[in-house]
């Protein structure tokens, strides 16, 4: 997937890049997953800042001094898009992103416009809850998804520093084999799991059970971005009678009482799976993210 990008853009950019002999490119990423991926492409070559944890809530970060300084400083701002930062984004770079990283500029890279989005909706309102019109914006939860990305931050550094370009394709080369690899082995793996049904917390793991070809049939929010409720969980454990749900999905920054009330009167397991690098002790690279999360799966489903 290839994304183009207007000649004055680029002029401008290159004109302003700073020399790769004496500093390396300042990446600003959102979260976690795109830093483990910008650290995979970039290497030595990049400094990676990231901003939220694995147990934080994108959707409510604030504006922090550090998150503004680290801003200050970046070359190429990396998040997820689709709304997912809009609470916080949108401040940072007016008040310290440069001119080099503002929307629609090579320094710009919202990982969720380069892929497939689900769940993309033509009419929204308040009354629906937390939704993003613009489709779901979880997209790293498909490994395909991760190497459409990569071709494209790929291309960006590329135009941010240049004299570096034969190392990112290198880089780009060495992590595509060595992640079509992995993809295959999760996907022979997993194939017991099409067809299975889950509940999940939130809307968090739509691109991984799509993927998988597994079936979410209730989320633990009564709406998008809405607490549980006692009523919506006493309606939720009618409408589970007599179906086969292999286990209930729970994101590290989720709370996991409603999961674990749920759990408690119908025997369905809970599933604290990583969701991104740093989610659990053993998920350190985006590849332990997706064998755990595989792992987990398939005990589940025995």
């Amino acid at each position: 997937m290839r994304y183009y990008i207007p000649f004055i853009a680029v002029l401008g950019l290159l004109c302003a890049a700073p020399s790769s002999a004496f500093a390396k490119v300042n990446v600003f990423a959102c979260e976690p997953e795109w830093a483990a991926l910008s650290k995979e492409i970039g290497g030595d070559l990049v400094k990676v800042y990231t901003a939220t944890k694995a147990h934080q809530d994108v959707h409510h970060m604030r504006a922090k001094p550090s998150l503004l300084a680290a801003m200050r400083k970046a070359d190429l701002v990396f998040c997820s898009g689709a709304s997912l930062e809009s609470g916080w984004l949108p401040i940072l770079l007016q008040k310290a992103g440069g001119q080099n990283v503002q929307q629609n500029t090579v320094g710009w890279l919202m990982a969720s416009d380069f892929v497939r989005k689900l769940e993309v909706m033509e009419h929204v309102d308040r009354s629906m809850g937390h939704i993003h019109p613009e489709g779901n914006p979880h997209v790293h939860l498909n490994p395909h998804n991760i190497l459409d990305i990569a071709d494209v931050l790929t291309e960006r550094l590329f135009l941010i520093d240049q004299g570096n370009g034969p190392a990112y394709e290198a880089n780009l080369s060495a992590f595509k084999s060595k992640w079509k690899t992995a993809t295959a082995t999760w996907e022979s793996s997993s194939s017991n799991l099409k067809g299975s049904n889950v509940v999940v917390y939130h809307k968090s793991w739509a691109y991984l059970t799509d993927w998988l070809g597994m079936n979410i049939i209730a989320s633990l929010e009564p709406k998008p971005g809405l607490p549980p409720t006692t009523a919506h969980l006493e309606n939720l454990l009618q409408s589970l009678k007599g179906k086969k749900v292999k286990a209930i999905l729970v994101a590290p920054f989720e709370n996991e009482d409603a999961a674990e009330w749920l759990s408690e009167r119908t025997n369905i397991p809970v599933l604290h799976l990583p969701y991104t690098t740093g989610g659990s002790d053993n998920a350190n690279t985006l590849e332990d993210v997706f064998d755990e999360t595989l792992s987990m799966l398939n005990k589940a489903a025995h």
